[in-house]
């Protein structure tokens, strides 16, 4: 994890966030600072949580970053280009580079899962119906759904239709894959199953990955980098897994305190050292034996 976190450090940010702000106004009159005035930067292949209580606005800055929410200040950077100064000619193009996943996965019901993961690859008329298939069933392939090609979303578990939403996300090759809380309506096998589907994916393309959640457990899981929000404001950021000090916010010692936990429970259920040596001896005693050999011990 060192070597990889070094290496994200290392590389330019591909999202910019320069003080933005976002503000809406009440059913009572009353204004609600949603997000007041965040800088963050994210590195291109970055896996960066975005954690904070409900309320803290952790969702508003992820839909800021795609201008789903135009902010009401500040600037918003993707791959270089300034978001808000776009035409929406312009805006609409860099969408291509930013893929979306939902909570409640917004698949189209009457539409099999060829041609949910197929439509963001039509609506933009650029591409033949050969590379249209090529490219759904590579995303398929991706997420592991090659064999749901033409099954619809009321024949597929909550786990698979996520993965459905995500390979719809990945058929234009966007550069940010941006993440609102996919796993809060999932079991915990499930969830595990699909972090792991998310970390392989940016394992196999690089693709930076920014996930909202409210679940410690999956920051540990996926996250390389977090930030903290509160009220609106950004309280710390750092590595996962780094021990540097103590955490500015309640949420951050909460997870230092789990990943501390799992080391813990890790040694627990590892095998002493003596053991590990016996089973270690018994196994290459198996390999000498199953090629052909024989195995003095």
């Amino acid at each position: 994890m060192t070597s990889q976190t070094a290496g994200t450090a290392a590389a330019a940010p591909v999202i910019r966030l320069e003080a933005v702000r976002k503000s809406f106004r009440l059913p009572d009159g009353q204004r609600f600072d949603a997000v007041r005035s965040v800088s963050l930067d994210i590195a291109q292949s970055d896996v960066f949580g975005l954690i904070g209580k409900s309320g803290a606005g952790k969702s508003t800055l992820l839909r800021l970053i795609n201008l789903l929410e135009r902010p009401d200040a500040g600037r918003v950077f993707v791959g270089g280009r300034d978001l808000t100064t776009l035409s929406r000619r312009e805006l609409r193009e860099t969408r291509q580079d930013i893929g979306m996943i939902f909570q409640q996965f917004n698949l189209l019901q009457n539409a099999s899962v060829f041609d949910n993961v197929a439509f963001p690859l039509r609506i933009h008329g650029r591409h033949s119906r050969a590379e249209i298939d090529a490219r759904v069933r590579e995303c398929l392939a991706l997420v592991g759904l090659v064999d749901k090609i033409d099954s619809y979303p009321a024949q597929l578990s909550g786990g698979q239709k996520q993965r459905v939403a995500i390979a719809r996300a990945l058929a234009p090759r966007p550069k940010v894959l941006l993440c609102d809380e996919p796993t809060s309506a999932l079991d915990a096998e499930t969830t595990r199953s699909l972090l792991e589907t998310l970390r392989d994916i940016n394992r196999k393309i690089g693709v930076t990955i920014v996930i909202v959640t409210h679940e410690l457990p999956v920051v540990e899981l996926l996250c390389r980098h977090v930030a903290v929000l509160e009220q609106g404001q950004l309280v710390e950021q750092f590595a996962v897994g780094t021990q540097d000090g103590e955490r500015a916010s309640v949420l951050g010692r909460e997870l230092d305190a789990l990943l501390r936990r799992r080391e813990r429970e890790a040694l627990l259920d590892a095998p002493p050292p003596a053991a590990a040596a016996r089973a270690e001896q018994g196994a290459s005693a198996t390999r000498a034996l199953g090629a052909g050999g024989l195995a003095y011990v």
